[in-house]
């Protein structure tokens, strides 16, 4: 595969109208039972970038995603990518590649930015986060925080185009809720939620790319 093709032919479709919330809803995790989320927040959204850096490897385009450190809050432990909260004046670009730097090493100033897919919003932690897609041309070295990122998961983009690629499990979040969760299984990790969401939608734009 020529990597250098591949990416130009996925800016073009990124600048093309997005598949959006249809490819989100696809990866919905269901509460079993009961319990239902509380969808009522008392203050607005904070805005939020999370990236998708993809780098060839060895014939494969991979893509680091970071198990989150333990600490007290909606996605403790969680597989995600990488990503945060916005800073003042920030753009959701400059968001998505600074909580990068900051969690996994990565150098920003070697980031191509191909271009953003659908902003989200993430119920459990009252987020609107941008997912932005990059790109590498070279080798990388990734150096994570270890406050912040307790391992990375390296994910074979093309794998998601499998047709076994979407499983389905319950799932316990937040260690006691129910949760019926389509989901991928990246280096034998459960990625469901919020970022299997976004994923899935770059999974959907990639099935009319080029990748010969």
């Amino acid at each position: 595969m020529n990597f250098a093709s591949f990416i130009n032919d996925l800016r073009e479709h990124l600048r093309q109208p997005l598949p959006g919330h249809s490819a989100h809803d696809l990866m919905r995790a269901e509460p079993i039972g009961r319990w239902r989320p509380k969808l009522d927040h008392k203050t607005p959204p904070r805005p939020g970038a999370v990236l998708i850096l993809l780098y060839p490897e060895d014939g494969i385009v991979k893509f680091p995603l970071i198990r989150r450190a333990t600490y007290a809050g909606a996605h403790s432990g969680q597989i995600s990518l990488p990503g945060g909260k916005a800073e003042a004046g920030e753009t959701v670009v400059e968001t998505a590649l600074r909580e990068a730097e900051e969690e996994i090493g990565l150098d920003r100033s070697q980031a191509e930015v191909l271009g953003a897919l659908t902003e989200f919003f993430v119920i459990a932690s009252n987020f609107t986060v941008t997912p932005i897609v990059a790109a590498m041309h070279g080798p990388i070295v990734f150096k994570p925080d270890p406050y912040e990122t307790a391992g990375i998961i390296y994910g074979d983009l093309f794998d998601l185009l499998r047709e076994e690629a979407v499983l389905k499990k319950e799932i316990l979040a937040a260690g006691q809720y129910r949760m019926m969760a389509p989901h991928f299984e990246i280096e034998g990790e459960v990625v469901w939620g919020a970022t299997a969401m976004m994923l899935n939608e770059l999974r959907v734009i990639l099935k009319d790319v080029s990748t010969d």
